[in-house]
């Protein structure tokens, strides 16, 4: 017998015995048994060459999946609208103003990302429920809008201004920009690597504002909607161990990974899903990956060798994408053809068949029970990791291509096979013109979306600016500063610290204040309010500090009110935004107070200032 024959053989005892447990024992025993084979061969010396990641398949096995909940039928015709009218809104504004730009193609990936949300999970703001606090994708501010003219939120009119900005006549913003949508976007998320972080930090401080008693605990989710490429940006993955740490089991990441960023695949020779794996489940976090549609479901039953997985592992997402535009023909002999079984696989499926083996993030079933997992996560924060394709029912005029993030046009036939594509009812004649198609208000459609929107809470996105006003703080704090010091120098930092100390005692106004600060408490003279009011830690504190018998000493407190954001002035920013906009996400007024050193409280933050602005944060 060969070596590779008995290999298989081999191979194939192991597996056998795996199954076994499998079936016999719970996930548990099973976890324990690959551990002390890792651990053995540890031991000796051998180390996975895959450690921190999966085999390149979906999280949640099919056995596992629950039945979708809506009506796939009527969610699937909602998703076509919206597509359309997210498609025509751009097309339509750059052959009206040549090079007004817009986006396509990352809605037209994202698509049932966000309508099973927006159908199933994203809760509104109802009967003393607080809604969802979604950060959306920038680039997918088309898709969103398209949504909401479908639900009666935005007008025609205003479809056809996009991009205008106008501030009379109904104009959208480009992206997501609160200070120009006041009563309508919430963050301002388009600076792509801010929304990750931010997202972060408003979730802790959600959980900071429930620890200090300034907000009823609830099952309030944070959604950040991220791509793939935007994942490349050193504050997307800057405060990932934040999040674990904190245990910030209400934020759940969705990364939309259509394998393309602006000029070309996001990891051509590599695979950016495993990648983020690896990342994010070195973190801490939990990690649901969403790949394959259900088109791949029987052939990876009927793989018992486990050469598909092979396959799939070892295919880099360059050619993937490859296959996105390439005939069944050739991925029969490019992908399957990589081995004699993995030919008799498919042998029975035609070239139509192939290339219709869709991604697990255009499918809403496998996105639901993600989705559904996410929600039922505890201890942890949880990423969704989904596999699209870029520019998604563009056909011939983008899709999967290297031009597809800058399509801004398409012409008469592609609008033909878009509307083919997605039954969009409209003669050739009017479809030719890319017009916005709204069915009647009593038609199946829109009754169906506002049902699923009514019963899940109200419209989003959302936003709100009626928290009650703050008492003001009693004159007397500000007695001793103004008299001034008489012959004695009287330092500003020494001023500011007691001012602060002052107001965090204030029975008006002390629970409101939020001071933020990067490691230099001491140095500014603020340890007289480590004892004060406590370092803010989610968990307390678990140790004696060094210096308890002190007069200054560390504390770390479950209700403590400094935010101690380590060496991050990219943190502290994004802590102010949670608490500087707290009037209009939680309802509730705040007063950040973010002290740094002059030298360094400018580093890496620009943006994030540019943020702060932008969603009319409060604060000093």
């Amino acid at each position: 017998m060969d070596k590779k024959k008995f290999y298989e053989i081999e191979n194939l005892e192991w597996l056998d015995s795996l199954e076994y447990i499998i079936q016999n024992e719970d996930s548990e025993r099973v976890r324990e048994l690959l551990s002390l084979l890792q651990a053995k061969a540890q031991e000796h010396g051998i180390h996975s060459a895959i450690a921190g990641h999966t085999p390149d398949i979906n999280s949640i096995p099919v056995a596992d999946e629950i039945p979708f909940a809506g009506n796939m039928e009527i969610e699937q015709r909602l998703k076509s609208l919206v597509r359309w009218n997210a498609m025509a809104m751009v097309v339509r504004a750059n052959l009206e103003s040549e090079g007004i730009g817009g986006h396509i193609s990352t809605y037209a990936s994202a698509t049932t990302l966000f309508e099973v949300g927006f159908n199933h999970f994203f809760k509104g703001e109802s009967n003393g429920q607080e809604a969802d606090i979604i950060y959306f994708q920038g680039h997918a501010a088309p898709g969103i809008y398209a949504r909401s003219f479908l639900e009666g939120r935005i007008t025609e009119e205003a479809l056809k201004n996009f991009r205008q900005e106008l501030r009379e006549g109904g104009g959208l913003s480009s992206y997501p920009h609160p200070r120009l949508m006041p009563g309508y976007w919430q963050f301002p998320t388009v600076s792509m690597g801010l929304a990750p972080m931010l997202a972060i930090y408003q979730a802790r401080f959600n959980k900071y504002m429930e620890d200090r008693g300034l907000k009823k605990e609830s099952h309030q989710k944070i959604w950040a909607f991220l791509g793939d490429g935007e994942m490349d940006e050193p504050e997307s993955m800057g405060a990932l161990t934040v999040a674990s740490r904190e245990e910030l089991d209400n934020l759940i990441f969705v990364v939309n990974c259509n394998l393309q960023r602006l000029d070309g695949p996001v990891r051509g020779n590599g695979k950016i899903i495993q990648e983020l794996e690896s990342a994010f489940r070195g973190a801490g976090w939990n990690v649901i990956k969403v790949i394959w549609g259900k088109e791949w479901d029987p052939l990876l039953k009927k793989d018992q060798s486990g050469e598909l997985v092979k396959a799939m592992n070892e295919t880099p997402d360059g050619q993937f994408q490859k296959y996105v535009v390439s005939s069944g023909d050739y991925i029969r002999k490019d992908f399957f053809g990589k081995s004699k079984k993995l030919l008799k696989l498919v042998q029975n499926y035609s070239d139509e068949q192939l290339q219709n083996l869709k991604r697990g993030g255009h499918d809403p079933v496998k996105v639901f029970n993600a989705y559904k997992a996410a929600l039922e996560s505890k201890g942890k924060p949880t990423v969704i990791l989904a596999q699209t394709i870029k520019g998604y029912g563009l056909g011939e005029a983008g899709e999967g291509r290297n031009i597809t993030h800058q399509q801004k046009k398409l012409n008469e036939e592609e609008l033909l096979d878009f509307r083919n594509r997605f039954h969009i009812p409209l003669s050739d004649k009017k479809a030719k013109s890319a017009p916005f198609y709204k069915p009647s208000e009593d038609s199946e459609e829109i009754r169906y979306l506002k049902k699923r929107r009514d019963e899940l809470g109200g419209f989003l996105p959302m936003r709100n600016e009626d928290a009650e006003a703050l008492k003001a703080p009693d004159n007397k704090i500000y007695k001793e500063l103004l008299e001034g010091s008489g012959d004695r120098e009287y330092a500003t930092t020494m001023a500011m610290v007691q001012l602060m100390s002052k107001l965090l005692a204030d029975k008006n106004i002390g629970k409101h204040i939020v001071p933020i600060v990067p490691d230099e408490s001491r140095t500014f003279g603020m340890d007289a309010l480590f004892r004060q009011v406590g370092i803010y830690a989610h968990t307390g504190q678990n140790y004696e500090p060094v210096d308890r018998d002190s007069l200054l000493y560390y504390k770390e407190a479950k209700d403590g009110a400094i935010l101690e954001e380590g060496i991050s002035e990219a943190g502290c920013m994004s802590s102010f935004i949670a608490a500087g906009t707290a009037y209009s996400v939680l309802k509730t007024n705040m007063v950040p107070i973010y002290i740094f050193y002059s030298m360094f409280g400018f580093q890496r933050v620009g943006d994030f200032i540019w943020a702060a602005a932008d969603a009319r944060a409060r604060g000093s």
